[in-house]
């Protein structure tokens, strides 16, 4: 079984032998990258980054513009700049700058944090745009860029940073950085993130503002500075009849306003919104359309348009954040338990007299077969919702429920195994009603929120035995205490696993495509912190490196962020432990010992009974 990577994995990601490899150097496979951090001394979940991905995709961006750019013999140039809150983390910024150089590709701002990590980390001669809403201290930094000879753009949000960017200028004096419009378009995105566009959004000045915003320029002999205008419809945009609607909308106002008298206008920003296909199955796609179509659709509506109007062709600038940075990323999460493998035949406590529909359970658990197995998983279960009736009425005792359930989890194992080589769908329909829950080291609302949040699903699969049937209709369970941290089964999205014996093997699945947002929007919830990561790349010879690992924050470093007085905790500890008088004298040093341990480790878990992990 493939998990559906030919349809996300974007040759990124590859299945030999079994196994998940990355399509780079000498395609080693994670779960020898994982095995060999493992040995390191690093349990718990752990964040892999592959910058020849990053790589990759900038170079696809650019291959695909600059191949329609020619085709369509196009007047201008194609940017493109990486809004930093998609992934603000500096294994991925450093690295995506190491990996870009020489080519037109900047970073994108849009709070006073982020721009300082641009003009700290921007490779020299390449652009940055800071978006978002401005106050003077902002706008100051820009200018200071501007000073260190940075390509930067000030993108307007409103009237009133105009008018603030006019006072720093004549506070601070030339060279000015350049000045961008974002416009409120009446086209809008589709889908969860639709509001970012259309009239009522939440950004952008209004064609009347647009009217003022020249003519406060021109009054101010400031025109020449006025560089690109601006717009975003949305983030992960499906379809691409949206981009083309304000694209020609978007176009036709930039006509105007250089009909208008703004010269120096030769930049569109199309901001972000190129999608990444999540889907793993073949009939739920994320997208409706190609880079090369996005693309080829951009050059040449913009060249039809600036020709109609008879004005130059501008500079395309995109903001691809989430193409650039998804795939980078995997998530490898070791499994605990498998909640069903408590229930084995060492658990019955058969009485010499049991209720006759126990006895009609064990019955059907001795006899079952391939032939009969589906109608006596459906006898099993009916059986067991008749016993549970029984307990609730007090007709059978703790031992007949005990019994009850471990039969009917024997049988259901017994079924899967006989029917593992049928039809899937036949199987499915079976697992529909019957799922294995297994129990994942790692925080959905800290790795992956947008799941949470958003019902954004993410590609995930195990790392081996893929040249294996999986029978498990899996649900996956994380270690927080909410019941929300779970990803139900499905059936409409099935995800399927595979039957192991957790006291002899691991077990590890990968969430792939998570390098968008999820760090960034990730929450300590239960004081669960940022995954230990590490930075694969890959030597002359093809072999992998692990660089620059980072370590999950430990429980003092976490409650630290919290502004908890972590001395004042350790010496509250010591001084209760000290005083305890159940504990003897000589034995309370050596249990100082073992906290002042637990508190140097981080917060995910180490063992769980049954579990290698």
């Amino acid at each position: 079984m493939d998990y559906g990577i030919k349809i996300w994995g974007n040759y990124d990601y590859l299945i030999e032998d079994g196994k998940v490899v990355i399509n780079e150097g000498n395609r080693p496979a994670l779960i020898d990258i994982v095995k060999d951090v493992r040995e390191q001394g690093f349990k718990g979940p752990v964040l892999f980054r592959f910058p020849h991905i990053m790589k990759k995709h900038v170079n696809a961006l650019f291959n695909k513009f600059n191949k329609y750019i020619k085709d369509y013999e196009y007047g201008g140039t194609f940017y493109s700049v990486f809004p930093l809150k998609v992934n603000q983390y500096p294994n991925f910024v450093t690295y995506l700058m190491k990996q870009t150089k020489g080519k037109r590709y900047g970073l994108e701002a849009g709070s006073k944090p982020e721009l300082i990590i641009a003009m700290s980390y921007v490779n020299e001669g390449t652009p940055i745009v800071v978006n978002g809403f401005k106050d003077k201290e902002m706008i100051s930094l820009g200018f200071i860029s501007a000073k260190m000879g940075q390509n930067i753009t000030l993108t307007i949000e409103g009237l009133n940073e105009l008018e603030t960017i006019l006072e720093v200028a004549k506070e601070m004096g030339e060279p000015y950085p350049n000045i961008g419009l974002r416009i409120k378009l009446h086209s809008s995105g589709i889908g969860i993130w639709a509001k970012s566009g259309g009239i009522n959004s939440k950004f952008g000045l209004t064609s009347v503002e647009l009217v003022e915003a020249l003519k406060l320029l021109k009054d101010s002999k400031m025109i020449d500075y006025l560089t690109m205008i601006h717009f975003h419809i949305g983030s992960q945009i499906s379809e691409i009849s949206p981009v083309k609607k304000a694209l020609r909308e978007a176009g036709n106002i930039y006509a105007e306003l250089y009909k208008m008298g703004a010269k120096s206008l030769k930049r569109i920003d199309i901001g972000g919104g190129l999608a990444v296909e999540y889907s793993q199955h073949k009939l739920q796609h994320s997208i409706n359309y190609t880079l090369d179509e996005y693309a080829s659709d951009v050059v040449f509506l913009l060249k039809m348009i600036a020709n109609n109007k008879n004005v130059p062709e501008p500079d395309i600038f995109i903001e691809a954040g989430r193409f650039v940075a998804a795939s980078h990323a995997v998530l490898i999460v070791p499994v605990l338990e498998l909640f069903s493998q408590e229930y084995n035949e060492q658990k019955l406590c058969l009485k010499e007299v049991n209720p006759p529909l126990i006895e009609e359970l064990y019955e059907l658990y001795n006899t079952i077969n391939e032939k009969n197995a589906i109608e006596y998983l459906h006898d099993s279960l009916d059986h067991m919702e008749s016993l549970l009736t029984l307990f609730d009425l007090g007709y059978i005792d703790l031992i007949d429920r005990s019994n009850t359930e471990v039969l009917v989890h024997l049988i259901i194992r017994k079924a899967i195994n006989f029917l593992k080589n049928k039809n899937l769908s036949e199987l499915r329909d079976i697992q529909d009603m019957i799922q294995e829950r297994y129990l994942l080291n790692f925080s959905i609302f800290q790795s992956l929120p947008d799941y949470w949040g958003l019902g954004q699903t993410f590609p995930v699969m195990p790392l081996d035995k893929l040249d294996i049937t999986p029978t498990r209709s899996a649900s996956l369970w994380d270690i927080t205490c909410d019941s929300d941290g779970e990803i139900a089964f499905d059936s409409t999205k099935p995800l399927f696993l595979h039957d192991v014996d957790l006291k002899k093997e691991d077990y590890f699945l990968g969430f792939f495509l998570v390098g968008a947002y999820q760090e960034t929007l990730g929450m300590e919830h239960n004081l669960f912190t940022h995954p230990t990561e590490f930075v694969v790349t890959f030597d002359e010879e093809g072999n992998y490196v692990l660089n620059d690992v980072i370590e999950a924050q430990n429980i003092l470093d976490i409650l630290d962020d919290l502004d908890y007085d972590v001395k004042d905790i350790e010496r509250r500890l010591k001084q209760r432990i000290e005083d305890s008088e159940l504990i003897p004298d000589d034995e309370k040093k050596e249990v100082i010992g073992s906290l002042y341990l637990v508190l140097s480790e981080n917060s995910y878990l180490k063992t769980v009974a049954g579990s290698r992990n």
